[in-house]
């Protein structure tokens, strides 16, 4: 069993993923490659130049698998509540996790079908997003939100932040108290 499964590899997913996982959490993400930043050319990123969406997008799970992030290529088909574990089921098998994380984007389908609440969206297009409290989690406990489908801005840059900030509550919630990350100069 999977101590965090994160549903979206773009932007939020990876920065979740790169978060917990460096925490020493058991993550997996699941990911079909049909994010919108794969079409994205981004100069607005601090501390990056310039980069392509499919370039950012590698690079974030390259450090998400660095500190042991399992990536799996598939679409997720249904979310279930199983006792003290969430069922995913995919369309390459099911996998169990003790949280859940939505980085779907502007896809809030899952999470309706998974009882979770949504409200109408306030991006340009982005038409419903999952209902959040501050730290990401929605009305499900142990059912978190990041990015865009959390209601940020659609920007790289926010996006990530905000997978940052919602693994970081996450891994506070598993320990028991806050965590914090802070990476020094050798």
């Amino acid at each position: 069993m999977y101590d965090i499964l994160i549903v979206g590899a773009g932007p939020s997913g990876a920065s979740a993923a790169l978060f917990a996982a460096k925490a020493g959490k058991k993550v997996i993400v699941i990911d079909n490659d049909k994010g919108v930043t794969k079409r994205a050319w981004v100069e607005n990123h601090y501390g990056v130049l310039e980069v392509s969406g499919p370039d950012l997008v590698s690079t974030g799970k390259k450090q998400a698998e660095k500190f042991g992030a399992e990536l799996v290529d598939a679409t997720v088909e249904s979310l279930e509540k199983k006792e003290e574990a969430f069922v995913v089921t995919t369309s390459e098998g099911s996998y169990e996790a003790k949280h859940v994380i939505l980085a779907t984007g502007f896809l809030a389908d899952l999470a309706e079908k998974a009882g979770v609440q949504t409200k109408p969206g306030t991006e340009p297009r982005v038409k419903t997003i999952i209902d959040v409290d501050a730290s990401g989690q929605t009305n499900i406990p142990g059912i978190w939100a990041a990015g865009t489908t959390a209601g940020v801005s659609v920007h790289t840059i926010i996006t990530a932040g905000d997978g940052a900030k919602v693994a970081i509550n996450v891994i506070s919630e598993i320990n028991g108290e806050r965590y914090v990350d802070h990476d020094v100069l050798k």
